[in-house]
């Protein structure tokens, strides 16, 4: 900034001496009219000493305004010469001075008397604008500069603009605009010290410039500024509405919750490892503190964790006899499911530990495997869990979810324990072979650490990050069938074989369990309905084609939903149920076995199936007819199947000069072979003797006995292999009233363990060779 040099004579017109008021905060200009108040004694003498004369006074600001008795050195050089219009006294110590400013001038000497200020004073005598359109050009100027540092700090232009209109000189204009608005007093003094007009004008403009480019900065970051603290009041309100609605609702929300959870760590006494991982995570809590994002997320984990039953067991039940009662109780039959759990019972009471068992029930739907478990915790006086492994492909359902993922969760095995609240409860891994695989992980592989006796003591949950111990834990799994299940996994576990229901088994389960069940869900009682076991063995005859007997409770529950209508419609006391009445509540009969023919036949033979509702019978078709030697197959039948039969034929024909079969006997005939319901898919080794018997019966036209069946599998040279499934096979041959079944020599130990019920009324013959299965079906 340009400084001006108050030495040039020609400015100076004349000196006076005078009385000085010293400013603070505040710079006095020509041609204004100001009042302000006077709190010191040496402005007030120097008022005093002012009136006494002319009434003049020399204001000048002060460079501290701090000072209450600025020296010489405390004032500027360049003040205004004033006339003291009018004085008034406010208060016994304040008065108040109305002044008008009258010409510039510059202090030559300042001196210090005893109760004022004096100075001798040289008029500054200011240049004139003689050329009147640059003077308009000029207020036009600062005007326009003016109007927008006014819209800049939101004042009306209308009202300003009457005010300054007044104003027709630059330098009158200048001066009064610099006096008025809000500047610091550095500034204002710089253009009080801007004698020439142009100098003067450059001030202005630049300090209306540079208070614009200020103003709008300010402005900028006030909406920024203002912008955050409206979101963070607005979270802040938000969270302390949630405090208040959470509060009640009875949610602990206090500062307290960091203190708790240390005190749940102290009092589980966990290992080093699992208390230092915890540890952590509650400082962790600690740092992000109520506010943050993720402190949802670390107080579900840690209230996860602290909440699992580390220490927590359940005492066993050590009564082999008290396991008896309730096992017999609840099931009828399983005897080897029964004994294997009282082996363990009586392993577990003589070495105190014992290693858990990982027992795996397979067998056909409804034949009771889920049900065991439940019977089996309530025998052991367990806990109980139950996991559903049906269509799980993820892993992490195993694992869990690491908390890196949103919505991450423990896996079904840490959240199975922490529900029973037991470390040694018994889980149910309910069909453990319809897990399956796929980009997301093997589950069957997830599930080795978790039953692997050598492993399952370090189980580490992806979501909880701490190795959990397994080995307390009794597991059970069911499945349908072993095929479907892994072999690792397959390997771990002990597999017990839960066959189909007898016919018999079948009574006693509806008489002692089902009927009385259903009875009491019904809302009715033991004396309204009325039903005998021959009624029973038609509804389980008639209307259920099943394994087990999930379907045949289905059924009695309808039986027992239609005799409350009538005990309640009709007021009955009682419902005779004989089979007139089950056709009127189910309908017609839906099932009848197929029993076995009338009369022998050339060609028919009937073989034993395995199904998963239990075994069914078979009957094969073959016939002979003039050809090119084609061989069909028809009837659903699978590769295994089809290939039985290309072996079956490959015997036939490697024995054609034995069994008497012309040599161009399959070069000009055709054989076809099918089995009836065609709709019905159909595979598996077993049917090999089977057709082999019919072709053999279709080519050398010999009647097979119409009271025989036979199962096995067969090899090109004639052996008969041991199949799979024997107690339903047979099941189904008793059904179908058929009198000598013929079944593999090796399966001789299978047979064996069948009880009297099923063997009963059956000839049972066991074959090496296809040759003694021809002797007995052929008619002689």
């Amino acid at each position: 900034m340009e400084k001006i040099d108050f030495n040039e004579t020609e400015l100076i017109v004349s000196k006076a001496t005078m009385p000085i008021i010293a400013l603070r905060g505040a710079v006095a200009f020509p041609n204004t009219v100001e009042s302000f108040e006077l709190v010191r004694n040496i402005s007030r003498n120097a008022v005093n000493k002012a009136l006494e004369t002319n009434s003049n006074v020399f204001l000048v600001a002060q460079k501290d305004d701090n000072l209450d008795k600025p020296g010489v050195d405390g004032l500027f050089e360049v003040g205004v010469v004033a006339k003291i219009e009018q004085r008034v006294r406010v208060d016994e110590d304040i008065d108040r001075i109305i002044v008008s400013g009258s010409y510039r001038a510059k202090a030559s000497e300042i001196r210090e008397l005893d109760d004022y200020l004096e100075a001798t004073v040289e008029e500054i005598q200011e240049p004139t604008l003689e050329d009147k359109e640059k003077n308009e050009a000029l207020v036009e100027g600062v005007l326009s500069v003016f109007y927008k540092y006014a819209s800049a700090i939101n004042k009306k232009n209308d009202e300003i603009k009457k005010l300054v209109s007044v104003f027709d000189n630059v330098g009158v204009l200048i001066d009064n605009l610099a006096y008025s608005l809000p500047f610091r007093v550095a500034k204002k003094q710089v253009i009080l010290e801007a004698v020439e007009i142009d100098l003067r004008y450059e001030e202005i403009i630049a300090l209306f410039v540079n208070e614009i480019n200020k103003i709008e900065i300010l402005s900028e970051y006030k909406d920024k500024v203002k912008e955050k603290v409206d979101k963070h009041q607005k979270e802040y309100i938000l969270r302390e509405q949630l405090s208040v609605i959470r509060s009640e609702l009875g949610e602990d929300l206090t500062e307290n919750i960091i203190e708790n959870f240390e005190n749940q760590l102290k009092k589980l006494k966990l290992n080093k490892e699992i208390t230092n991982k915890i540890s952590k995570e509650i400082s962790r809590l600690k740092m992000m503190g109520q506010g943050a994002p993720d402190s949802a997320l670390q107080r579900t984990y840690i209230e996860t964790v602290l909440g699992f039953p580390w220490k927590k067991k359940t005492k066993d039940n050590k009564d082999l006899q008290h396991a008896q009662e309730v096992l017999d109780a609840r099931h009828y039959g399983m005897e080897k499911v029964k004994e294997r759990i009282l082996d363990y019972l009586a392993v577990r009471n003589l070495t105190q530990k014992g290693e858990a068992p990982i027992i795996c029930l397979v067998g056909p739907p409804g034949t009771g495997k889920t049900s065991i478990a439940k019977s089996v915790a309530e025998a052991l006086g367990k806990k109980y869990a139950r996991i559903s492994l049906g269509g799980v492909r993820d892993e992490a359902e195993i694992r869990g979810h690491r908390r890196t993922y949103l919505g991450s969760m423990p896996g079904r095995i840490f959240n199975a324990i922490n529900t029973t609240q037991s470390r040694n409860s018994l889980i149910l891994l309910d069909e453990i072979d319809k897990v399956s695989s796929d980009y997301r992980g093997d589950t069957s592989a997830a599930l080795l650490e978790v039953l692997d006796p050598e492993q399952n003591s370090k189980f580490v949950d992806h979501y909880v990050e701490v190795p959990v111990d397994l080995s307390d834990i009794l597991f059970i799994a069911t499945a349908n069938s072993l095929q479907d299940i892994s072999r690792p996994l397959l390997d771990r576990m002990e597999v017990i074989e839960v066959s189909s229901y007898t016919e018999n088994e079948k009574l006693h389960i509806a008489r002692e369990h089902l009927l009385p069940k259903q009875i009491k869900i019904n809302g009715i009682k033991t004396e309204n309905i009325n039903i005998d076991d021959e009624t029973l063995l038609i509804l389980i005859r008639s209307y259920t084609r099943e394994a087990g007997v999930r379907n045949l409770e289905r059924q009695i529950g309808k039986v027992c939903r239609k005799v409350a209508r009538k005990v309640y419609g009709d007021n009955a006391c009682c419902v005779d149920v004989k089979k007139a009445e089950l056709i009127e509540f189910l309908g017609k009969e839906i099932y009848s076995f197929d029993s076995k023919n009338d009369e022998d036949e050339i060609g028919i033979v009937r073989g034993l199936a395995w199904t998963a509702v239990g075994g069914d019978t078979l009957e094969i078709e073959v016939n002979t007819m003039p050809g090119k030697g084609e061989f069909k197959l028809t009837g659903q039948l699978g590769d295994v199947m089809k290939e039985s039969a290309q072996a079956g034929i490959s015997y036939i024909r490697s024995k054609s000069e034995e069994y008497d079969i012309p040599n161009d006997f399959f070069e000009k005939n055709d054989i076809h072979i099918h089995i009836p319901e065609g709709a019905v898919p159909k595979d598996g080794p077993s049917a090999g003797v089977t057709m082999t018997t019919a072709m053999l019966s279709a080519i050398k036209n010999i009647p097979v006995r119409a009271d025989i069946a036979m199962t096995g599998e067969i090899t090109i040279r004639g052996r008969v292999l041991p199949i799979g499934g024997l107690k339903e096979k047979i099941l189904a041959a008793k059904n179908a009233r058929i009198k000598t079944v013929c079944v593999p020599e090796k399966n001789k130990a299978d047979i064996a363990e069948l009880s009297s019920e099923i063997t009963e009324g059956i000839e049972i013959i066991f074959t090496k060779h296809i040759k003694e299965i021809l002797d007995k079906a052929f008619v002689k």
